[in-house]
């Protein structure tokens, strides 16, 4: 049976302050170009079944998702992917209804994936415990189990400085000192910048107790980026500088990685972002639950995708499933400071008795995501 598959790719856009660095300005097509390519790779695999598969995409301010979302639904799309913030991803599950299938595709808290996890709702972005773990393994691994933990003022920051409390505690590292970095807002570059945190962030580190790793939780992009070279004491920085757990980035050539990233960048015209891999994941998803359930309907798609016969190649080594008790995708985190993939999470000898995968993040046992118990 020839099926005519169409995705809606929607991108909730925030007001935000120029990056630390410039080479994180967010391009005009993030997310679009990786969903692009995932839906080019669906075309090519659905052609020698006679299936078509489309793609629609729209960007919405977080104010007028009931619009997009409408469009979407009157469209007909019963498949939406989002990129946005998890308030946001919620809102999109709950406006679309229980029965189109939605797709997280960048929001990483934790509770969207525990208590306020939705039936509707695949995560194929990592959770932020998912992250921490993954660097926490590596830094115990690297028996650098003494954490001087740096932490934003934003609540984003706050939530990612619980999750790496939560990974020290879990894998045995142990943290000795933590400290706040307030954001006293305004920009965060200038051209003086360096300067001014070559003085401020050595006095800010003086004095903290013997650590071996300096773990930063600066989700905002406030002060991470500065640490590096900058504390008191000369010790290696990780989390949201140094060495950061990513879900990919444009360095990773393992695996197969190399000709995607080729693929990528032939077609947009640069390098491929977290928030692109992340929608081309989705895209590659949903066709290959088409192609194999040989259906369209959302909830046998949903059914398909979180029984063990789903599997899909995705350049990190594994092939990625999805938990059945929340809808988290399975996943290796890699480990890169931004020039080289240094690692890979999980790392040797940190095993599960289901998959070495599901030693990242909320396990079953922990879950209280109740909406896929039925």
């Amino acid at each position: 049976m020839a099926l005519d598959v169409t995705v809606g790719v929607l991108r909730v856009d925030y007001p935000e302050l120029a990056p630390v660095s410039r080479y994180d300005r967010k391009p005009e097509d993030l997310g679009f170009a990786g969903a692009g390519l995932g839906n080019e790779d669906n075309q090519t695999t659905g052609s020698f079944l006679g299936h078509a598969f489309s793609m629609e995409t729209a960007t919405s301010a977080p104010g007028d998702l009931e619009e997009a979302v409408g469009s979407f639904i009157g469209n007909g799309l019963k498949i939406i992917v989002v990129i946005g913030r998890g308030e946001d991803v919620l809102k999109v599950a709950d406006l679309a209804g229980p029965d189109v299938l939605v797709f997280n595709a960048s929001a990483p808290e934790t509770s969207l994936r525990d208590r306020d996890c939705r039936a509707n709702v695949l995560h194929v972005a990592p959770s932020r415990v998912m992250l921490a773990d993954a660097l926490a393994q590596f830094l115990v691994w690297k028996k650098w189990p003494r954490w001087f933990l740096v932490e934003g003022s934003n609540p984003r920051d706050v939530k990612l400085a619980e999750a790496y409390r939560r990974a020290a505690k879990k894998f045995g590292a142990r943290i000795v000192e933590e400290r706040v970095f307030e954001d006293t807002g305004g920009s965060r570059r200038a051209d003086s910048g360096h300067v001014l945190v070559q003085r401020q962030i050595p006095v800010f580190t003086q004095e903290a107790d013997e650590h071996d790793v300096i773990v930063a939780a600066d989700e905002s992009d406030v002060f991470a980026l500065y640490l590096p070279f900058h504390a008191w004491t000369p010790r290696p920085v990780a989390g949201s500088g140094g060495l950061r757990p990513v879900t990919f980035h444009a360095a990773h050539e393992a695996w197969g990685a190399t000709q995607f990233q080729r693929r990528f960048e032939k077609q947009s015209g640069r390098y491929i972002q977290p928030e692109d891999y992340n929608a081309w994941v989705a895209l590659r998803v949903i066709g290959e639950a088409v192609t194999r359930a040989q259906s369209d309907d959302p909830q046998i798609l949903k059914d398909y995708i979180l029984s063990d016969a789903f599997e899909l190649a995705a350049f990190k080594g594994q092939k990625v499933t999805f938990r059945a008790w929340n809808g988290q995708m399975r996943q290796p985190v890699l480990l890169t400071d931004s020039k080289i993939t240094v690692s890979v999470s999980p790392q040797d000898g940190y095993l599960h008795h289901r998959s070495p995968l599901d030693s990242l993040g909320i396990d079953e046992a922990e879950s209280a995501c109740e909406a896929f118990n039925n």
